[in-house]
């Protein structure tokens, strides 16, 4: 069963830097198209053993030569790692913006920076990457941009807009694994703190559609609907009604 989790720290995605989310996406990759859920790590293979190459010819161990498969190999892999990125961006593109609209934020939009680096970049840029002894270009430092209204949130969204934008991401994508499966089991952990009562309805119509959810709160009263069941954790007991 496919599990989607909301915390508190996942607000990360929006407001934290690019590996944050770059991270997330290439899991949604691997959720959403199974078959290419391996291209990340072995994206990261490949540059981890180029950047290996780098280091061994600038000190003199290997030669120059060594390092050009590995580079073929970043290129390639690298290729297709950036078009299943734009892909799984398209696909979650108007679920977003949709989900965030009801949530009373419109506009928005999710936009890939960056792009695949070809061999002849990669070898333009070769002398400079010996002197860092790294790889300089590539979709390991691409970036999405989570947007409403034309605005970065990251650099000018509020704590509970950047929350809306996780949200919305975690149902559209739960809406994706739905039509194409069983519907995912989702996991909100304290999703409801910074929502007035007008959102926290609408989120609850909207998970009501979906499959099975599990929500956790600080109180009963927080919950804008009657849940199916309700479990009440006190010191040293839990009670299920």
């Amino acid at each position: 069963m496919q599990t989607l989790v909301f915390t508190p720290d996942r607000l990360a995605v929006v407001k934290g830097g690019p590996a944050a989310r770059r991270a997330y996406f290439d899991r949604a990759v691997g959720r959403l198209y199974p078959g290419r859920a391996q291209l990340a790590a072995d994206y990261g293979a490949a540059i981890a053993q180029r950047n290996a190459a780098l280091r061994r010819a600038a000190l003199g161990l290997s030669a120059r030569e060594t390092i050009a498969p590995w580079t073929e190999q970043v290129a390639a892999i690298g290729a297709a790692l950036v078009e299943a990125r734009r892909q799984v961006l398209e696909a979650l593109g108007p679920g977003f913006a949709e989900r965030l609209g009801e949530l009373g934020l419109a506009g928005g939009r999710l936009d890939y920076r960056g792009g695949a680096a070809t061999v002849a970049q990669l070898e333009a840029r070769l002398d400079r990457d010996l002197d860092r002894g790294t790889t300089g270009i590539g979709p390991h430092l691409d970036d999405v941009l989570l947007a409403a209204r034309d605005r970065d949130l990251r650099g000018f969204g509020s704590q509970g807009e950047q929350r809306l934008a996780v949200l919305a991401l975690l149902l559209a994508e739960a809406e994706l694994l739905a039509a194409a499966g069983p519907p995912p089991l989702l996991l909100l952990d304290d999703v409801l703190s910074e929502l007035d009562p007008g959102r926290r309805r609408t989120l609850a119509a909207r998970i009501g559609a979906m499959g099975q959810t599990v929500i956790t709160a600080t109180s009963a009263a927080a919950l804008p609907v009657e849940p199916d069941q309700l479990v009440e954790v006190v010191p040293g007991e839990a009670v299920s009604r």
